[in-house]
């Protein structure tokens, strides 16, 4: 297949660029300063040189603080720019791929949302992408992938940024980072959500909606703990209540997802466990590959 990556350098989309590549796919990569998305007639020239089978948009705006004093900004990106991109790939013929957000919703639930859930969201940002996600399915063929709480780095990727990025160098040094002990997630490994992507557009699933995370769920005070074990460091962490912290931009505090449709379509994610053990292998055989054989991380299934 060719691929047409846009917002290739970031953190999801430099794993999608390797993902394809390796595959053997002819993987056409999009940075910021190669392809300005709130641009339309750059879009469209692109995609019109391009000729791809498929469209995978990883490009967003994802201050979401920030984005509370520049809705336009989120807006341009997130919305409009995907409604550029979803004609284009309309144009073209192209399949096209937009990664959604669990911030659609208002976390007042108990359970991991589906994707018939109906969308509330709280902030600006969250409001963006729902817009993102209505916008997307002006392709007559595309898939809307919902993940959150990215973690991992890809070949070719920037450094590792959010909340796990956070939790690792506080843990690091020391500095007892803080952690929500009572919101909910279900952390997505980079390198698992390009896979799952892949096989998805390899097999034809039916195009729609799916969450794409990695199988269960957890309070970010078990991800820290966890994450700690791993690493063969003391859980120095600082726990904290939603209702303590004052932030520009309110978070669903139960924001789990289930990913039952994706199994559905024949895509089975790995638990959030079995990913971060392979994360940490990953940081350990980095800094020096003869210390990576000690460390042996509990496999979870």
């Amino acid at each position: 297949m060719r691929i047409a990556v846009v917002g290739a350098r970031g953190q999801l989309g430099a794993a999608i660029v390797h993902e394809f590549g390796a595959a053997g796919n002819d993987v056409i990569p999009f940075g910021h300063q190669a392809l300005d998305v709130t641009n339309d007639d750059a879009v469209e020239k692109a995609i019109e040189q391009a000729r791809p089978d498929a469209i995978i948009n990883c490009a967003a705006y994802n201050e979401v603080d920030a984005a509370e004093d520049h809705p336009v900004d989120a807006l341009n990106l997130n919305a409009f720019a995907v409604r550029t991109l979803a004609r284009a790939a309309e144009r073209a013929g192209a399949t096209f791929v937009h990664f959604g957000s669990d911030f659609v919703f208002d976390g007042n639930t108990t359970t991991p949302y589906i994707e018939d859930a109906v969308p509330s969201p709280l902030s600006t940002y969250g409001a963006s992408k729902m817009l993102g996600e209505w916008f997307a399915l002006d392709a007559p063929r595309s898939y809307i992938l919902r993940v959150e709480s990215l973690f991992g780095r890809a070949p070719g990727g920037g450094p590792p940024k959010g909340s796990v990025a956070g939790i690792l160098k506080g843990l690091q040094s020391g500095s007892a980072p803080r952690v929500f002990e009572d919101r909910t997630v279900s952390p997505t490994y980079i390198i698992d959500a390009a896979v799952a992507t892949r096989r998805l557009l390899e097999t034809s699933a039916p195009s729609g909606l799916y969450h794409c995370v990695s199988t269960g769920v957890c309070t970010w005070l078990e991800f820290g703990v966890e994450l700690a074990r791993l690493l063969g460091l003391e859980p120095k962490l600082t726990p904290v209540k939603v209702a303590d912290v004052t932030l520009k931009a309110r978070r669903p505090q139960y924001c789990a997802l289930s990913n039952a449709k994706l199994r559905q379509a024949g895509v089975d994610m790995p638990t959030w466990q079995n990913a971060l053990a392979r994360y940490v292998r990953e940081i350990i055989a980095e800094r020096s590959p003869a210390a990576a054989t000690p460390l042996q991380p509990r496999q979870s299934a």
